[in-house]
């Protein structure tokens, strides 16, 4: 298992994502993604990961600017933003480090892992360290159950945690 491949996030600060456009090469992006889907409401999902990989998360102004481009109305890109546990509403940190909570990865260890992470980091779920560089979240299922305790780092998985494997990959992402 190689710990350490996880790349840092690119997260916008919120004074850059009040007032959202999309340049040339969203905007080209965004026509691909349209062309996939047969309404506009439909490229929603895809089309708000795509800003949440550009700009590392989702503030009120690129849910304007993303309901502006779709003509939606933007209390219903808001509220599918929120209903998401998927998109971030706030900066999160360098690595947002994901804790499946849900049963199969309980019965394998994760409660531990879980207060193992608390402790280190000095947060608590929902919570950044200072520096800015971790985001701890409790999750529900990841859909690796069957590898458990399993923590999403960023985009990737890392499975069959251990406190040990954990403080390795920490230390790799630091």
């Amino acid at each position: 298992m190689t710990l350490a491949r996880t790349r840092p996030l690119t997260v916008a600060p919120p004074d850059t994502l009040a007032d959202v456009s999309f340049d040339e090469a969203m905007e080209a992006r965004i026509e691909e993604i349209l062309a996939k889907y047969p309404t506009r409401q439909a490229a929603l999902l895809p089309l708000l990961w795509l800003c949440q990989d550009r700009w590392g998360w989702i503030s009120p102004g690129v849910m304007r600017a993303v309901a502006a481009r779709l003509d939606l109305a933007p209390a219903h890109v808001a509220g599918v933003v929120t209903f998401y546990t998927m998109y971030q509403t706030t900066p999160p940190g360098k690595y947002l480090l994901q804790v499946c909570t849900t049963l199969s990865c309980q019965l394998c260890g994760t409660s531990g892992l879980a207060e193992h992470l608390r402790e280190k980091l000095g947060i608590g779920f929902g919570e950044t360290t200072p520096d800015g560089r971790f985001t701890l979240l409790d999750v529900q299922c990841l859909g690796a159950c069957g590898e458990a305790p399993v923590i999403q780092v960023n985009n990737d998985y890392y499975t069959g945690m251990t406190p040990e494997k954990l403080d390795e990959l920490l230390d790799g992402l630091q």
